[in-house]
């Protein structure tokens, strides 16, 4: 990232907490780009100063509050052919973060925007889960106010996906409260909480069981798990038309009840016996 070689924007992935996280990439770019654009300037330079680099461009403050006023003059510096790194305080910029709407005007005025990729609580908290999470949908924070809150959780009742969200400390105890009354208290729910820093703990269980523990209050940053629903399992009397229809294209019974019953979410022992009643009832 040399200066004087074309502006562009540079979104940079800061560590959630242990230092060692941070990229050779990152500390290059803080200390060659022309200009920092900080949701924290405090917080970015105590960064810099950690990984023992010095930040020679100029810092600017970009949190929530500042950020579309900011937005015009780094557009202008980049299209004056200044590098602009935007960094967060915690993980990367856009997820929950300030950063969505610079990359946004960035685009419009077909100006570069490039990404260096690194820590972020969402796919930490995934991998931690213990829950199937080869498909997840990501949802911010939920409402603050419990009305709403089950509202959201409403659409979750049916969602296959898991779900991953942050919490305040001080609302997850009501969060997870409300979660049970929606969703049911045997949802399995992971809470990952000050992830990498030392701390760091992730809580497994059901939502009725981690509704209880979280009673006695958690501290940090929250970052929750939700497993997807499950498929509700179908009546295996209805699924022998289907498995017919695989016989009588010359596969085993076996095998279809097996295909059957893997598709639909129900027990291929009950599904076979199903087969075979129906047969004997013909």
């Amino acid at each position: 990232m040399n200066r004087g070689t074309g502006g562009r924007l540079v979104l940079a992935a800061t560590p959630m907490g242990d230092i060692g996280d941070a990229s050779q990439r990152l500390r290059d770019a803080l200390a060659t780009a022309d200009i920092v654009a900080a949701e924290d300037t405090r917080r970015t330079r105590a960064l810099a100063k950690a990984l023992d680099v010095e930040i020679t461009g100029r810092v600017v403050s970009f949190y929530d509050h500042v950020e579309t006023a900011r937005i015009p003059a780094l557009l202008g510096d980049i299209a004056g052919g200044r590098t602009v790194l935007l960094v967060t305080d915690a993980g990367m910029p856009s997820v929950s973060d300030p950063g969505y709407r610079m990359v946004a005007a960035c685009v419009e005025r077909e100006l570069p925007v490039t990404c260096l990729p690194g820590p972020s609580a969402v796919t930490t908290a995934l991998a931690l889960s213990g829950l199937p999470v080869e498909r997840f949908c990501f949802d911010g924070f939920p409402p603050r106010k419990s009305g709403a809150r089950r509202e959201w959780l409403r659409t979750l009742t049916t969602e296959p996906r898991a779900c991953v969200f942050f919490e305040a400390p001080h609302r997850l105890a009501e969060c997870l409260a409300d979660a049970v009354q929606v969703l049911g208290p045997d949802r399995r729910v992971a809470v990952c909480r000050e992830l990498t820093k030392t701390y760091e703990e992730v809580v497994r269980g059901t939502l009725a069981e981690l509704a209880a523990w979280a009673v006695d209050g958690a501290r940090g940053e929250i970052t929750v798990v939700l497993e997807g629903a499950r498929p509700e399992s179908a009546d295996p009397a209805d699924l022998v038309a289907e498995v017919e229809t695989l016989t009588a294209s010359g596969m085993r019974l076996k095998d279809a009840c097996g295909e059957v019953a893997g598709m639909a979410g129900v027990s291929r022992r009950e599904l076979y016996d199903a087969v075979l009643a129906a047969r004997a009832a013909d």
